[in-house]
This record gives C-alpha cells, structure tokens and sequence, in this order.
C-alpha cells in the first residue's frame, strides 16, 4: 500500500538512475509524500520526462538531470547545480546501477571495470558531491543507497554485480558512521528479484517461475513495494535509524 501524506514537502530528492525501473517508482513514491524530485537520467530523456510527469500527477514537484554517476566530475558539477537551482537537497537516492553477467572465467577487465565505476563508484561520487548539501538540509539530511540481495548472499554468474553491490552495503555504514553525529542518516535497500525491464532481460520465463518458487512468499517483488521502503527511510518516521539493511527480498535472506 502506497505511503500517501504529505510529510515530504518542501524536500528536494535527487533519485539517480530514476527514468525507469526501481528508480522511477522511487522517484513517485518521493513525489507522493509531497516532495520535489530531481530524476537523474544518463542518456534517455524521453524516459526521465515521462517519470517527472508522473511524480508531478502524484502530487509532487519534478524536474530532470543529466549526468553520468560514474563521471566524477561531472556529478560534482551537476549536484552544486541542483543545490543553487533548487534551494539545496536534502534527500539522495543512490540507484543507477548496471548488471553485466558472466562467469568470472570469462569476465573481462572492462565488464568488472565498468559494473563497480558505475554501482559503486557512482554512490561513493553523489554521497561526496552531495555530503555538504545533506548536512545542510532543513532537517536531517537522508542518504538511501539500493544495494541487492546478492550483495549479500551472492549468485553464480554475477560476481561483479554481487561485489558492487556488497561494496555499497561497506559504504552505507561507513557513511552512516561519518554523518551520525550531524543528524543525516544512511541507509541501504537490498531488493530481492523485483520486475523491471532489466530483469525481464536477464530473466526467462521459465527461470522466472522456477525462482517464484524458492522465495518464500511465492512470487517475484513489485517496484512499489521497494519505493515504499525508500519513502519510509526518506522520512521522519526513519529519523532513528541508520546504518541499516533494510531487505525488501520476499524472504530469500532472512
């Protein structure tokens, strides 16, 4: 059930990678609770737009950013933008990321290279750029970074992703340490097997219901079941707790 009040208002997020998927989801859910949502987005447009229409119609505030995460320049330059065009920020979603698969065998230099510059290089780039923005947010600044189920379990087939994603859960409590004493709290979501379009890609049907049967509540998760979590962690109700995991798996790690 979606979170619907208004306890976000007067918020900026930045949501990274939000044009789609997860991120998108996470973007409404943000702009439902009354927030304006910067939607990041590093080649498609069209897309970003299309969720910053929906954030708007859920009763938020939206514009878009174009910016690679994996740039680190170029994500300083775009987030001091967003702080002096917007009046500052004080919520940062960390969820651009991407999944190359293979077996470790045949994984080449640049696979490896490109899956950490982007998940993990890519939130360590916007907690930096955005760490002085966040310790001047209006109140406790919020950092919620979307890690993965295999972050923590691992699968055959994705050690880059799986190690990006572990790496992302060492940063968020690290970060978390760093800003405690400053009121700005860091926390991961690791989401199970959610419908995107990027599982639907590396995900046949088949294998699809064969892995609805290993989860123990019997189906694969929902992109708004995550977006309420991160809703949760973005507001006041969170304002106790970081450094935390919070699984949104459908019992694959318990």
């Amino acid at each position: 059930m979606a979170i619907t009040d208004t306890a976000l208002h007067g918020k900026v997020a930045l949501v990274t990678g939000g044009s789609r998927g997860i991120g998108r989801a996470i973007a409404i859910a943000l702009g439902r609770r009354g927030a304006k949502v910067i939607v990041n987005y590093a080649s498609r447009e069209d897309a970003a737009r299309d969720t910053a229409a929906a954030v708007e119609a859920a009763g938020g505030q939206s514009a878009i950013a174009a910016f690679d995460v994996a740039d680190a320049a170029g994500v300083t330059e775009a987030i001091k933008a967003i702080g002096k065009d917007h009046g500052g920020l004080d919520i940062l979603v960390n969820n651009a990321g991407v999944a190359i698969n293979g077996l470790v065998l045949r994984f080449s230099d640049e696979q490896w290279q490109k899956t950490l510059a982007v998940n993990l290089g890519g939130a360590f780039h916007c907690i930096r750029a955005a760490t002085s923005l966040l310790l001047r947010a209006k109140a406790a600044g919020r950092i919620i970074n979307i890690t993965s189920v295999v972050g923590e379990i691992g699968n055959a087939g994705q050690a880059a992703y799986s190690a990006s994603k572990a790496g992302l859960i060492g940063l968020t409590m690290s970060t978390a340490r760093e800003l405690a004493s400053r009121g700005v709290t860091c926390n991961a979501i690791a989401p199970g097997f959610i419908e995107t379009d990027m599982t639907a890609e590396h995900l046949p049907d088949a294998q699809r219901a064969k892995l609805a049967e290993q989860i123990p509540l019997g189906r694969i998760g929902r992109t708004d079941e995550v977006a309420d979590a991160a809703a949760f962690l973005a507001g006041p109700e969170a304002g106790y707790i970081t450094g935390q995991v919070l699984r949104v798996n459908g019992g694959m790690l318990m």
